[in-house]
C-alpha cells in the first residue's frame, strides 16, 4: 500500500459566507430613515413647544404654572451622561472595526449603562419640578417631548443591545461591522435630539 493512499486527505472546513454588502447596506439605510423620522417628530413638537411658549410670553402670560422651577443640574448631569456615551459607542465601532471584541463588549456595555443612567436622571428631574400633567398647555408638552425622548434612549439602548448579542456570536468584525455602525448612528441621533430638547427646554426656559 503506498503512503498516498494511506494518507487520509480530510476536507477543509468552509466557512459561512459574508453578508452581502446589499445586506448591510439595507440595514444602514432602514437606520438612517428611522432616525431621520424620530429626528423630524421631535422637530415638529419642539416648533410646537416654541411656538406656545412665544404666543404665551407675547400676550404676558406665565408659561409655567406658578411655583414650577425647571431644574438646570439635573438636565446638565443628563446631557454629559449622553455626550460621554458618544464616545463609548464610537468606541464600539472603532473595536469591532479592528477585531478588538474584548473592548466591542465593554464598550457597548458601558454605552447601554450611560442610557439607563440618562433614564435614571430624567426621573429624578420630573421629581423635581413637580410638574403636574393636567396643569397646562407647557406641562403636557414638556411631558411629552421628554418622555418620547426617553423612549427613544430606551429603544437605542435594546438596539445596541441586540447587537451586542450579535457580536458576541461572532457575526461582525472588521469586514462588516455594519450592525454596530447602525445602533451607533441611531444612538447619536437620540443624542443630538436631546442636545435640542435640553437647549430649548432646560436652557431657554
Amino acid at each position: 500500500m503506498s503512503s498516498g493512499a494511506a494518507t487520509a486527505v480530510r476536507p477543509v472546513p468552509k466557512l459561512a459566507p459574508r453578508p452581502s454588502p446589499r445586506h448591510q447596506q439595507v440595514l444602514l439605510t432602514g437606520t438612517l430613515f428611522a432616525a431621520g423620522a424620530s429626528v423630524m417628530v421631535f422637530a415638529g413638537l419642539i416648533g410646537i413647544y416654541l411656538s406656545q411658549r412665544a404666543q404665551a410670553l407675547a400676550n404676558d402670560t406665565a408659561w409655567l404654572p406658578e411655583g414650577v422651577v425647571l431644574p438646570l443640574t439635573p438636565a446638565n448631569v443628563a446631557i454629559a451622561t449622553l455626550l460621554m456615551s458618544c464616545v463609548t459607542v464610537q468606541w464600539a465601532v472603532w473595536a469591532i472595526d479592528n477585531d478588538d471584541r474584548n473592548s466591542a463588549y465593554v464598550a457597548l456595555g458601558l454605552t447601554m449603562l450611560l442610557g439607563l443612567a440618562f433614564v435614571n436622571e430624567t426621573s429624578i428631574l420630573y421629581q423635581r419640578m413637580e410638574l403636574v400633567l393636567a396643569d397646562s398647555v407647557s406641562a403636557t408638552l414638556i411631558y411629552t417631548i421628554t418622555g418620547l425622548h426617553m423612549a427613544m434612549v430606551v429603544g437605542a439602548a435594546v438596539y445596541l443591545g441586540v447587537m451586542a448579542f450579535r457580536a458576541l456570536g461572532g457575526h461582525f468584525s472588521s469586514g462588516d461591522s455594519s450592525g454596530v455602525q447602525a445602533a451607533a448612528i441611531y444612538w447619536h441621533a437620540s443624542v443630538a435630539v436631546f442636545a435640542v430638547i435640553w437647549y430649548a427646554i432646560y436652557i431657554t426656559k
